[in-house]
């Protein structure tokens, strides 16, 4: 922006400090050949080719990089291809082990056949292609298994928890009403507005209907928000089996590709609740180690049947059945740990309507209480964990109903955790670390805790399985 504002004010002066406008011009005329030098020296630089077991990677102009990625530690093969991209008619393809949060290799311009080729190719172990871009008279067509339909992606949108959305555009009113409060004060607007609030004091009733037609207004429009946002994510989203993979293909301005492989995934993560469960939806969403948290959000499957559901999870870890260990619950104590976080919770609100708009916002208790009573309940309810021979099974959720499915023989470490107001009271939460994240056994008794730890570290030592 500097050297911008610079230039203008060259050409406007016709000189400055000795730098005339055609100066400038040849300035930027150089650098846009140097851009061009660089851009040509990392194409003919660029070079990657697969052997049987490897793939090979060269790179760099002055240093010279040379990247070998055995294929047996290749965790995904990531295709994308932006609004841009798909105007020009190019995809770029990312390569990922389990060995760092972001993308190992980057292919950032390749057609979309070569593409799927190379992944193709990544997960054969006998075949080889060359940068030069090896040709093959006809890709395969694999079988679709689940394809979603608008209608369903709609009611996905639907029937999501449009909390976060809620809070997103509350968030956003407030920014921008903070920001338009100066505004208002300079255009002495000031005076009108405090007519409109001595008229609202006066009359209650005024306020609050006033108040329940905004939050009307805000729970639509963040229902608005997330039908279209759930569109434009998983645009014709469809689920394709292979042999050994599952592949999701979605999006409307980002179109994207991945491949699951059964070994590399870490923990399964199905969501629904009472709504979705209505209209038969459920999702699956997948983690993987050390993946961009961003890119994540791409492994996710929406709009499923039970049926699909049932299907895919057991395609993706074998032998998975809901029927196996026994339903345990919580102790009691966690329905007290919530009561005292919606305390705290109601507090806060209370605190800011108070300071903000006055005495008069202390009717949203009337809502707060019953909702928050709610919110205690259900998260009881939902809360459970099953522990089998091969799988831990964790439950949670108030709004969603999240079930979190882990295989024992991938778990990384188990910790036993007890603050100091548990320990009277004999009572610990049992964390179980995988590659991809921690799920937790809250609130159990002690020596049930000890059971479970003794359990699973006895179990990871046993079994003579690698953790991908």
């Amino acid at each position: 922006m500097f050297f911008i504002a610079f230039g203008i004010q060259v050409i406007r002066k016709k000189s400055f400090g000795g730098v005339t406008p055609t100066m400038i011009y040849l300035g930027l005329i150089a650098m846009l050949v140097l851009i061009l030098i660089i851009a040509i020296l990392k194409y003919f630089n660029f070079k990657f080719h697969l052997s049987k077991d490897d793939f090979h990677l060269a790179t760099g102009i002055i240093n010279k990089d040379n990247i070998i990625i055995p294929k047996s530690k290749i965790q995904n093969v990531y295709i994308k291809q932006n609004f841009l991209q798909q105007i020009i008619n190019v995809v770029s393809v990312k390569i990922e082990t389990a060995g760092d949060k972001k993308s190992e290799i980057e292919i950032s311009a390749l057609d979309k056949r070569t593409a799927l080729l190379l992944k193709k190719k990544l997960f054969n172990k006998t075949t080889s292609i060359s940068g030069e871009l090896e040709q093959v008279e006809s890709i395969e067509e694999p079988e679709v298994f689940f394809k979603v339909t608008p209608k369903r992606l709609f009611l996905e949108g639907l029937s999501q928890n449009h909390f976060k959305s809620f809070l997103l555009i509350i968030t956003f009113s407030y920014g921008l009403y903070s920001e338009l409060k100066d505004f208002l004060k300079e255009l002495d607007l000031e005076k009108h507005v405090d007519g409109l609030v001595e008229l609202d004091e006066a009359t209650i009733l005024n306020l609050i209907i006033t108040n329940v037609i905004i939050v009307i207004g805000v729970v639509l429009i963040s229902f608005l928000f997330s039908i279209v946002k759930t569109f434009i994510i998983n645009f014709n989203l469809e689920v394709v089996e292979h042999q050994k993979t599952i592949e999701i293909n979605k999006g409307l301005f980002n179109k994207v590709s991945l491949s699951l492989t059964p070994s590399r995934i870490q923990n399964l993560v199905i969501t629904t609740n009472r709504v979705k469960q209505y209209f038969g939806l459920h999702s699956l969403s997948v983690k993987q180690a050390m993946v961009n948290v961003k890119q994540q959000k791409n492994f996710n499957i929406v709009a499923l049947e039970k049926e699909q559901l049932n299907y895919l999870v057991n395609k993706l870890i074998s032998n998975y059945s809901e029927d196996q260990g026994e339903i345990a619950k919580p102790r009691p104590y966690f329905m007290r740990i919530t009561t005292l976080e919606m305390l705290v919770f109601g507090s806060v609100i209370n605190g800011l309507s108070l300071a903000i708009f006055g005495i008069e916002m202390l009717w949203i208790n009337a809502v707060f209480i019953p909702v928050a009573a709610l919110y205690i309940y259900f998260a009881y309810k939902k809360a459970y964990y099953k522990i089998s021979e091969n799988f831990v099974t964790i439950g949670s959720g108030v709004i969603d109903t999240t079930t979190n499915i882990l295989e024992i023989h991938k778990i990384q470490g188990v910790k036993l955790k007890q603050t100091i107001f548990q320990r009277p009271r004999d009572i610990a939460s049992l964390v179980i670390s995988t590659a991809s994240k921690s799920v937790t056994i809250p609130y159990i008794s002690k020596s049930e805790a000890l059971i479970i730890y003794d359990f699973l570290l006895y179990k990871v030592e046993s079994q003579d399985r690698d953790w991908m």
